[in-house]
């Protein structure tokens, strides 16, 4: 389960390194910049989401983690002030789950005995090594899905011509957004198809958008 949490984040990212760069250049690129313009465009927007994605997961997994440690803290107080009722408490979860009533109060007795804060993180609030917030690791892996994800609309940049920069620029996103919309919904079970369908449509909107309005600046300018 845990693989499949950060591929799906993993797939998440590079979803968004493809849209607003795609997007970005598409913008760029209708307002008549020509291709070192749109080349800057491009690497500035790769370097400036990859390290907006870094920072904006560290902060909100760092929080997490804060919570985590504080839940943990707190659990680790009722533990030493209140065994017995920690102990009552472990084994009604287990009751809870199907456990009958002599079975549940033993199991917990042997768990608090070998490791009781583990015991209740695990059980009474649903943490695991498995989930434990890991802020550095989210914000490097959030920042290099994003930069593999952006860096292909900025590679369509480097071989097409000027000329085609629009045109091929938004094929080969849109292209490479149905491939990670069935990935994605490969990884969680979702039916494929819908899940393409539905990352393409968004992401022609945005890049839509993006060209009408680099059109409309261009023109003005």
């Amino acid at each position: 389960m845990s693989r499949i949490g950060w591929l799906r984040a993993a797939v998440l990212g590079a979803n968004d390194g493809i849209v607003s760069t795609a997007s970005l250049i598409i913008g760029v690129a209708a307002a008549g910049t020509p291709s070192a313009g749109i080349l800057v465009a491009g690497t500035a927007g790769l370097v400036a989401g990859a390290m907006s994605m870094a920072a904006g997961e560290y902060v909100s997994v760092s929080s997490q983690s804060d919570t985590e440690r504080a839940e943990l803290a707190r659990e680790g107080h009722e533990l030493a002030d209140d065994p017995t009722g920690e102990l009552s408490e472990l084994a009604s979860i287990y009751q809870r789950r199907g456990v009958d009533r002599l079975t549940a109060a033993s199991v917990a007795r042997q768990l608090m005995a070998q490791d009781a804060l583990a015991a209740h993180a695990r059980d009474e609030l649903g943490m695991s090594a498995a989930t434990t917030a890991r802020p550095v690791q989210a914000a490097l892996a959030s920042a290099a899905s994003f930069t593999v994800g952006a860096a292909m609309p900025l590679a369509t940049v480097m071989i097409a011509s000027t000329a085609s920069t629009i045109f091929a620029v938004a094929i080969t996103s849109l292209a490479f957004l149905a491939v990670l919309g069935v990935v994605g919904a490969a990884a969680g079970g979702a039916p494929i198809w819908r899940a393409a369908t539905r990352v393409t449509f968004w992401g022609a909107l945005a890049m839509a958008a993006t060209a009408a309005i680099g059109h409309w600046v261009g023109t003005a300018v």
